[in-house]
C-alpha cells in the first residue's frame, strides 16, 4: 500500500481509502467503511460463502481477504451487479424462487456469476461443484440450481 492508501477496483469504480491496515479484512471494509451490507457476515471463517465476492472475476470469500492481498484488485460485490430487471442470475433466482430468508442469496449469485463466467454452460455436476462453497439452510438448493439451469437456456 503506497502513501495515497488502499485501492482497488470496485464495482467498475477506481476507489481509494486513507490509511488500511493491510491486516484487515475485505468484509469489515466493505460493509464498515464502504457500507456495502450485501455482502453478508456469517461464520467468518470461508465456510458459508455468505460473504462471497468475485475478486478478478473469480469467487472469493471477503472473510478470509486481507487487505494487502485486494490492493489494486477488481472486486466486485453483489452491489456491482445491475439488479434483477437486467442481470441475467439475478432474475433467474427471483423467478425460480431461489431464496427463502434471503441470507445466503448475495453469496449464491456471486458464486454463479463466476462459474458462468468461467463456463457458460455447466453441467449439473459443476453447477453443484461451483455452488459448494456455499450453505443454505431455507432452500434444499434444488431451485437454486434450477435458477442456473434456467440461465442457460
Amino acid at each position: 500500500m503506497d502513501e495515497a492508501g488502499w485501492s482497488c477496483r470496485l464495482n467498475g469504480e477506481v476507489i481509494r481509502l486513507g490509511e488500511v491496515s493491510p491486516s484487515r479484512r475485505l468484509l469489515d471494509i466493505l460493509r464498515e467503511d464502504l457500507q456495502l451490507t450485501g455482502t453478508k457476515v456469517s461464520c467468518e471463517m470461508g465456510r458459508c460463502g455468505a460473504c462471497m465476492v468475485l475478486l478478478d472475476g473469480k469467487p472469493a470469500n471477503s472473510c478470509l481477504l486481507m487487505a494487502y492481498q485486494c490492493e489494486g484488485r477488481d472486486i466486485v460485490t453483489i452491489e456491482g451487479l445491475a439488479g434483477p430487471d437486467s442481470d441475467p442470475v439475478q432474475r433467474a433466482f427471483l423467478e425460480e424462487g431461489a431464496f427463502q430468508c434471503g441470507y445466503c442469496t448475495s453469496g449464491m449469485i456471486m458464486s454463479v456469476k463466476g462459474l458462468l463466467a468461467a463456463n457458460s454452460c455447466p453441467s449439473r455436476a459443476e453447477i453443484e461443484e461451483g455452488l459448494s462453497g456455499n450453505l443454505c439452510r431455507c432452500t434444499g438448493y434444488g431451485s437454486i440450481v434450477r435458477a442456473v439451469e434456467k440461465i442457460m437456456k
